[in-house]
């Protein structure tokens, strides 16, 4: 696990501006995200290029371990943030067909090997989390890309004739970047769906994809997607094979991620999906003698969660406490409060870089000083379950949408149009309940392009554009439906119409928008990597998500008699690891409360962040259309204030820390 920051010329030569600044750069860019790797710290030097590296030590401590790569004939230089799993297996086939010679244990050295012999091929062959840089010195080629899911982030921009790519957006800053806001992607969403940042000229590497630097010419290629069965074609597998099948693959997702060289824990909430892996965990080592991490005692699992006040109405931790004592496993918790959400707001919302109009992304960060008190690098997490099991009741309409034709063996949902139409306004009068809009499920342009899905509705459902200045408008409509629909490529919107059951195309969206955006963003990789934290993600394993997407809908979703029991091949599956109240217990979604008392520590927080001087330093927003929100959130309860006030600090936030440029109409450009 590490950070990168890579820095590649595409005009002007680097030893013009001298190797002192390049140097210098370098260091001060790692220096801003030490945090991704606080063990150890490694360049390499070319005529042309830079590549930069920080090293969380988890497998292979020792210095052959180190980064940057190299191949043994030095032309070949690689950097790897994440993990890389079933590497034992891979360097053994590579041994076979080459005569490579590693030097270490390292997970992260069979890159380069598989690079050599299979070329641009190469990444198919990786199996886990990621996101690497790699140079050909014989071919002048710049690689950088992205695991499956996007677990890891990556980064890049143009600054001054030279490829920038960082595992965050603020290790360009030392290389003379200026940050300036991306108005129209902030008012449309396309932070949030497409490969744009909250920040102009700041684009990510999409998951499942590579970039490619080369004479100056950079593109980004595909080199693997999300797919799902024909809705027409008949599922013939044995029911039970099917459930063992997901079985099998979750125990060897989870045995796969508990191999590291330093301890190894797991996050634990009220919910199924955390309390699987943890229960497959606890199976695998007490019953098959499996080790957890560097710890060889067979016994020592140990889980973390986070603790809301009981009166909040969003604490899990008695679940959580009832599932630990059954597993018999280690439980520690860390108590959030308003003070302690309020105490950290302002750095966690820095270590994220985007905005997430829940609080929840800081209580992931305080949860993830945890681990690393008591001395684990290493975490599992559940992060992934409800998206590839289709774990929330915003997928029951698209569920409904269309029979399952493809599963003939389970009961079909009565008056299942009714039922779609009832769940449709059950799910408005959620978003209307949480602070929302639940209004915008008409009919439009994007769900036609769509096959009518409503998931990308739920999606947009929670708008600032209201707050937005008037000169604003001249970005036109910023539609975040319309975005959503239109980064779906053409081939892909052709199985949306016509092949994929509209349940399994609800999916895909949610997984290339919130998935690889928010959750894994501020609920994942920002929050841990914040605290030199690992977590790695077995429902997100490949090898797994590709077994499940082949399943027929009604195995995700199940009509059970008088409900739809959501994630219900996930429940059979994991029925063996699990308590009998975690089997029986539906979804409920990581959120922190949004009700606090006036004149409290968060009220006095966002009142000193929102202001009308640092409003009008952002330049984008009204305020007089953001003036009352704090109060309204505060002394009136208003839910929708709440989430505004929250996002509008963040903004003040993000821009202070990265001194952000302050737009006007002359910066509004199609």
């Amino acid at each position: 696990m590490c950070g990168i920051s890579c820095f590649v010329a595409t005009k002007a030569s680097p030893v013009e501006r001298g190797f002192d600044w390049l140097e210098k750069s370098l260091s001060a860019s790692l220096d801003e995200i030490q945090h991704r790797g606080p063990d150890s710290r490694g360049h390499w030097i070319s005529a042309d290029g830079r590549v930069g590296h920080v090293r969380l030590s988890i497998n292979d401590l020792s210095p052959t371990g180190f980064q940057p790569f190299h191949s043994p004939d030095n032309e070949i230089h690689a950097v790897v943030n994440g993990e890389l799993y079933d590497h034992e297996r891979i360097k053994q086939d590579l041994l076979s067909k080459t005569q490579n010679n590693f030097k270490g244990d390292c997970d992260c050295e069979i890159v380069i090997a598989l690079y050599e012999y299979y070329g641009l091929g190469f990444l198919e062959h990786l199996r886990g989390e990621f996101a690497l840089c790699l140079w050909d010195e014989r071919e002048q080629l710049f690689v950088a890309a992205r695991d499956r899911y996007g677990i890891k982030p990556l980064f890049w921009r143009i600054e001054d004739g030279a490829l920038l790519v960082a595992a965050e957006a603020k290790a360009f800053l030392p290389w003379g970047w200026k940050p300036e806001w991306d108005v129209r992607s902030i008012k449309e969403g396309g932070w949030n769906h497409d490969q744009r940042t909250l920040f102009k000229g700041v684009n990510k590497v999409k998951p499942g994809y590579y970039l490619t630097c080369r004479s100056g010419h950079i593109e980004q290629q595909q080199y693997w997607d999300v797919e799902y069965p024909n809705k027409y074609e008949q599922e013939h597998r044995p029911l039970d094979e099917m459930i063992e099948g997901v079985r099998s693959r979750m125990l060897d997702a989870v045995r796969l991620r508990l191999r590291a060289d330093v301890p190894v824990g797991v996050y634990l909430s009220g919910g199924i999906d955390s309390s699987a892996i943890a229960g497959m965990m606890a199976h695998l080592v007490q019953e098959q003698g499996e080790h957890i991490g560097n710890d060889r005692s067979k016994s020592r699992i140990s889980c973390f969660s986070v603790e809301f006040d009981k009166d909040s109405g969003f604490d899990e931790s008695e679940i959580a406490n009832r599932t630990a004592e059954h597993l018999g496993v280690k439980h520690y918790k860390k108590h959030m409060s308003e003070a302690e959400l309020a105490l950290r707001f302002e750095d966690a919302t820095w270590h994220c870089e985007h905005h997430n109009p829940d609080l929840n992304y800081v209580g992931k960060f305080a949860l993830s000083e945890l681990p690393r008190e008591l001395g684990f690098k290493v975490v599992l997490t559940g992060e992934g379950a409800d998206e590839n099991f289709a774990g929330y009741p915003i997928y029951f309409p698209d569920y409904l949408r269309e029979p399952d034709l493809s599963w003939q063996s389970a009961a079909e949902s009565p008056d299942r149009e009714g039922m779609c139409q009832e769940m449709d306004r059950t799910t408005e009068e959620y978003y209307n309940s949480i602070g929302a809009d639940g209004s915008n499920r008409g009919p439009s342009v994007p769900r036609r392009m769509l096959n009518g899905i409503t998931t990308m509705c739920s999606m947009s459902a929670f708008s600032t554009t209201s707050l937005f200045a008037e000169w604003t408008k001249c970005f036109g409509n910023c539609d975040p439906q319309s975005v959503i629909a239109n980064s779906i490529d053409g081939r892909t919107r052709e199985n949306v119409l016509h092949k994929w059951h509209p349940l399994h195309s609800a999916m895909y969206v949610w997984s290339k928008g919130h998935l690889a955006n928010v959750f894994l963003s501020c609920l994942g990789d920002r929050t841990e990597m914040a605290h030199s934290l690992e977590a790695r993600t077995p429902f997100l394993d490949h090898e797994l998500t590709e077994y499940v997407n082949g399943l027929p809908p009604k195995l995700k979703v199940r009509w059970t008699g008088d409900r739809l029991e959501e994630k219900w091949i996930l429940r059979e599956a994991a029925k063996p690891f699990i308590t009998e109240e975690l089997y029986k217990r539906t979804k409920h979604p990581f959120s922190a409360p949004t009700s606090y008392p006036p004149h409290g520590p968060l009220h006095k927080l966002l009142g000193q962040l929102v202001t009308k001087e640092n409003i009008e330093q952002l330049g984008f927003l009204d305020w007089q259309k953001v003036e009352g929100l704090v109060g309204q959130a505060f002394e009136e309860q208003n839910t929708l204030a709440m989430r505004f006030s929250i996002v509008v600090a963040q903004w003040v936030v993000i821009g202070q820390r990265f001194g952000v440029k302050r737009p006007s109409f002359e910066g509004c450009t199609i």
